[in-house]
C-alpha cells in the first residue's frame, strides 16, 4: 500500500469529519460547546464512548502485549464493567443533581476553590500526558508508513494532525463531538473486525478451530494466580474497577459527553448500552492479538522489538489492500478520537475551574467565546509539545502501560478527594489539599520503587491508583483531625 493511497484515505476521512463538524457547529455557542445544549441522544453518546475507552493505544498496543501478558488484560476489562455500576449508582446522580458543567465543581462546593482547582489540575496533567502518549503511538504509524518515505519530519506530521483536530473541534465542542466520535468508534471497531476476519481467512481457521485455540493456546490464558505478579487476576479486576471509576467517572473528558444527555435516566441508558459493547470489543482486540502472533509464526515474520509495531506491520504489508485501508481508517479514527474530545474537555475544565466562566459577570457571550477559543488553541500547542517530548524519551515500553501508569499517579488524588467528599463529613482546609495530593503521588512513587525489596518480590500494577487514592484519603483524614485539635486548643 503506497503512501499516496494512505494519505488519500486519511484526507477522505477527514473531509467527512469536517462536514459533520460544520453541520453540527453552525449555531453552537458556549452552551453547545460545553454541554451540547443538554440534548445529546443517549445512543449516540454511548457509541461515541467506545472510541474514547479504546483509542489508538488499545487498538495497537493491546494486541502486541498478548504474547507477553496473554489475555490477562481481560481481568481489567471485567473490572471496568464493575466500575461503571458505581458510576451509574453514585456519581451520575450527584452530577445531575448539582447541574455541573465541570465535575470538579463538586470538590469546590465540598471543600472550596483550592480543592476544585486541585482536582481540575490533576485532570489536566493526566489528560495531557495520557492523550499525548496515545497520539504518539498513532502518529508514529503514519510517520513510519507514509511520511518517512517523503522525508517529512515527525514534528511536521504531528503538527498537521493536531491542526486538523483543532479545525473541526474549535467551534462546536461537545455538540460536534458526540456525532464525530460515534463515526470514529464505528471505524475503529470495523478495523478490528475486518483485520481479525482477514487473519482467520489467511490462516484457514474456522469458528471451531478458533474456539479450540482460545481454549488451549497459552497466549489466551486469562487467569494469573501469582499474587506477586503485576498481572495477578484479582488485583487486575479490582484495579480495573477503580480505573473505570476514576478514568471515566472522575474524568471530565468522559463525563462531559455523558452529562450532555438530557436526563439522568438517559445517561444511565448510555452506560447500559456502552458496557457490554466495550467488553466484547476488548475481547475481539485480544483475539486479534493472538491471531497476529500465530500469523507471524506461520509466515516467518519477525516480531519487532516494540510489539506495538506488529499489528500495523502485518495489516499494511501482508493482508491485502482492502484490509490495509480498513486498518488505516480504524487507526485514523483512534487518532482523532483520542485527541478531539480531550482538547474540548481540557478547555472546559480550565475555563470553568480556573477562569471561573460560570461566575464571571464581566464577560459577555462574545468575550467568553473568544477567550475559550484562545484556551482551546493553547492546549493544542501543549499537546504537540508533550508529544515531541514523549517521543524523545520513549523507552520501548508498550504505551498501554505508560498510559495506565500515568493514570495511577495523577488520578489517585482525585479518587481520594472524591471518596472523602462523598463518604465522610470531614472538613479540610482548602490550603492543604494541593500539598496532600502532591505528597500522595510522591509517596506512591517511593513505595513502588521499593516494593520488590520490601514486599518479598511483590510488584505493583494498575493498583497503584488505589494505593495513591488511599494515601490521599488517609492524609486528608489526618489533616482534619489535626485541625480539630487546633480548634479545641484555641477555644
Amino acid at each position: 500500500m503506497t503512501p499516496t493511497v494512505i494519505l488519500a484515505c486519511v484526507a477522505a476521512y477527514f473531509a467527512v469529519l469536517i462536514g459533520v463538524a460544520w453541520w453540527t457547529g453552525r449555531k453552537a455557542g458556549n452552551e453547545g460547546y460545553f454541554r451540547g445544549n443538554r440534548r445529546s441522544p443517549w445512543v449516540v453518546v454511548a457509541l461515541g464512548l467506545i472510541g474514547d475507552s479504546l483509542s489508538g493505544v488499545s487498538y495497537i498496543s493491546v494486541p502486541g502485549k498478548v504474547a507477553r501478558d496473554h489475555f490477562e488484560y481481560l481481568a481489567v476489562v471485567f473490572g471496568y464493567a464493575m466500575g461503571y455500576l458505581v458510576i451509574c449508582g453514585i456519581l451520575l446522580p450527584l452530577y445531575y443533581r448539582l447541574g455541573l458543567t465541570s465535575i470538579y465543581g463538586f470538590l469546590g462546593q465540598r471543600f472550596g476553590p483550592a480543592a476544585q482547582k486541585t482536582g481540575s489540575g490533576f485532570f489536566l496533567l493526566s489528560r495531557v500526558f495520557g492523550s499525548s502518549a496515545r497520539l504518539l503511538l498513532s502518529i508514529t504509524v503514519f510517520q513510519t508508513f507514509v511520511f518517512d518515505a517523503w522525508g517529512v519530519p515527525f514534528w511536521t506530521t504531528a503538527a498537521v494532525i493536531i491542526g486538523l483536530i483543532l479545525a473541526y473541534t474549535l467551534q462546536g465542542g461537545i455538540k460536534t463531538l458526540v456525532w464525530t466520535d460515534t463515526i470514529q468508534s464505528g471505524f475503529l471497531v470495523l478495523g478490528v473486525v475486518v483485520c481479525a476476519g482477514s487473519l482467520l481467512s489467511e490462516l484457514g481457521i474456522g469458528p471451531q478451530e478458533l474456539a479450540r485455540m482460545l481454549r488451549s493456546a497459552p497466549e489466551t490464558a486469562i487467569y494469573n494466580g501469582d499474587w506477586r505478579s503485576a498481572g495477578f487476576f484479582w488485583k487486575q479486576l479490582v484495579s480495573g474497577a477503580a480505573i473505570a471509576v476514576v478514568m471515566t467517572g472522575l474524568d471530565q473528558n468522559n463525563m462531559q459527553k455523558t452529562l450532555s444527555c438530557k436526563t439522568l435516566s438517559d445517561a444511565r441508558k448510555n452506560f447500559a448500552l456502552f458496557t457490554p459493547i466495550m467488553v466484547l470489543v476488548n475481547l475481539a482486540i485480544l483475539v486479534l492479538g493472538a491471531l497476529l502472533f500465530r500469523f507471524a509464526a506461520e509466515r516467518g515474520i519477525g516480531i519487532p522489538e516494540r510489539t506495538d509495531e506488529l499489528f500495523p506491520r502485518i495489516a499494511l504489508q501482508h493482508l491485502g489492500t482492502v484490509t490495509a485501508v480498513v486498518f488505516l481508517l480504524g487507526l485514523t479514527a483512534a487518532t482523532f478520537n483520542s485527541a478531539d474530545s480531550v482538547l474540548t474537555t481540557l478547555t472546559t475544565s480550565f475555563c470553568v475551574d480556573f477562569l471561573g466562566f460560570e461566575q464571571r459577570k464581566d464577560l459577555n457571550e462574545a468575550a467568553r467565546m473568544a477567550l475559550r477559543r484562545r484556551v482551546h488553541v493553547a492546549f493544542a500547542v501543549v499537546l504537540l509539545a508533550t508529544i515531541l517530548i514523549f517521543r524523545s524519551l520513549a523507552d520501548g515500553l508498550p504505551l498501554i502501560d505508560v498510559v495506565l501508569k500515568v493514570a495511577g499517579y495523577t488520578y489517585g488524588p482525585l479518587l481520594g478527594l472524591f471518596f472523602i467528599g462523598l463518604a465522610t463529613r470531614i472538613r479540610v482546609s482548602g490550603a492543604v489539599i494541593p500539598a496532600v495530593a502532591i505528597f500522595s503521588a510522591l509517596a506512591t512513587a517511593w513505595l513502588e520503587a521499593n516494593s520488590s525489596q520490601w514486599l518479598s518480590g511483590y510488584r505493583f500494577g494498575f493498583e497503584l491508583l488505589l494505593l495513591n487514592g488511599t494515601f490521599t484519603a488517609a492524609a486528608l483524614t489526618v489533616c482534619s483531625l489535626m485541625g480539630r485539635k487546633d480548634n479545641r486548643a484555641c477555644s
